[in-house]
């Protein structure tokens, strides 16, 4: 492998643990980890949190089944079992390397099915472009909802709305905007000297063909269910672990909310399933609903670990029945 391959992969796996490592030796720094195991031990209510972690599963099978109909629209017929495991797989992935996932499951469905890797890979972006709308209006619900927890949370974490958007007076966006043309139009024009423009070309078609899948759906409703059903079982996933102790057990559903949607946003920073910003913004929130800190702190840890530890598990799962899987041919 090439050297600056190499390097360039120890940065992708080193630099995401870091930062997650970093923000999670702060935030535990003087946590009582002997007071962790009695809580877990004597305190928790074990029965919630296994009657949680199906949800978890049944959100990465139900993308799987969203994934298909995709796929199927763009002329490509991967079996759905593959498709499930390449989910799976995807995610525990990930822990590793953050958002490397999405192209391991274009390239399982290559290996096992003969499936268009720039293909799968285009219909990924729609994927995911559908799961943003999706959040979009969760959120914006939930901060209609809840406006006022929300700008303590923005208070109390030093970010003020206001002055970052008031630095972009109507003159700076249409500016940006046409610097961003001009940076498309030179960068078309590099690529178009470029010895490798023309497999650059055909890459970028086969994405674009992916894409345009979305608007070939023969089940529209069906997709619809299907990617709410995906965000749902994501929440009560994320919900039921509330019953798990007597001091979150009576917040509600909507601080379920709340803070379901201020973790979903803080697992865009790139670390391993979200560890340390995850635990940090959730943590946060639960204290403006009341929550003592160190609760707080003990809710977080438990929670993410074990999720973390059911995508480990579904991985590995994932893989054993992968290598029991036949490949076929086109």
């Amino acid at each position: 492998m090439d050297f600056k391959k190499v390097c360039s992969l120890i940065m992708k796996i080193t630099l995401p643990l870091l930062l997650g490592g970093a923000i999670l030796y702060w935030m535990y720094r003087d946590f009582d980890f002997q007071q962790l195991e009695h809580v877990m031990l004597n305190e928790m209510d074990w029965t919630w949190m296994l009657l949680s972690l199906p949800f978890g599963a049944l959100a990465e099978i139900l993308r799987g089944l969203r994934w298909c109909q995709i796929l199927e629209s763009a002329d490509e017929h991967p079996r759905r079992m593959t498709i499930i495991n390449s989910i799976f797989l995807s995610y525990a992935a990930s822990l590793v390397v953050p958002r490397v996932g999405e192209f391991l499951r274009c390239g399982v469905l290559k290996r096992y099915d003969s499936v268009s890797f720039t293909k799968a890979l285009g219909t990924v972006v729609s994927e995911r472009a559908v799961d943003i709308l999706v959040m979009l209006l969760v959120t914006s619900t939930t901060l209609l909802l809840q406006f006022g927890v929300f700008n303590t949370f923005f208070e109390k974490t030093g970010t003020n709305l206001d002055a970052i958007l008031g630095k972009f007076s109507s003159t700076g966006y249409i500016v940006t905007a046409i610097c961003a043309i001009a940076i498309c139009i030179l960068l078309h024009f590099l690529l178009r000297r470029l010895s490798i423009y023309n497999k650059v070309k055909t890459t970028l078609s086969g994405i674009w063909q992916g894409v345009k899948s979305i608007g070939k759906l023969r089940n529209v409703p069906l997709f619809v269910l299907l990617s709410f059903g995906i965000w749902t079982s994501y929440f009560v996933h994320y919900y039921l672990t509330f019953f798990c102790f007597d001091f979150t057990s009576e917040l509600g559903v909507t601080c379920g909310l709340v803070t379901f949607v201020v973790g979903s946003i803080a697992v865009l920073v790139p670390t391993p399933n979200g560890a340390g910003p995850w635990h940090f913004a959730v943590k946060t929130m639960l204290i403006l609903y009341g929550i003592a800190d160190d609760k707080a702190l003990y809710f977080v840890l438990i929670v993410h670990t074990i999720q973390t530890l059911l995508i480990m598990l579904l991985g590995i799962v994932s893989m054993a029945s992968l290598a029991m899987t036949k490949k076929t041919l086109k």
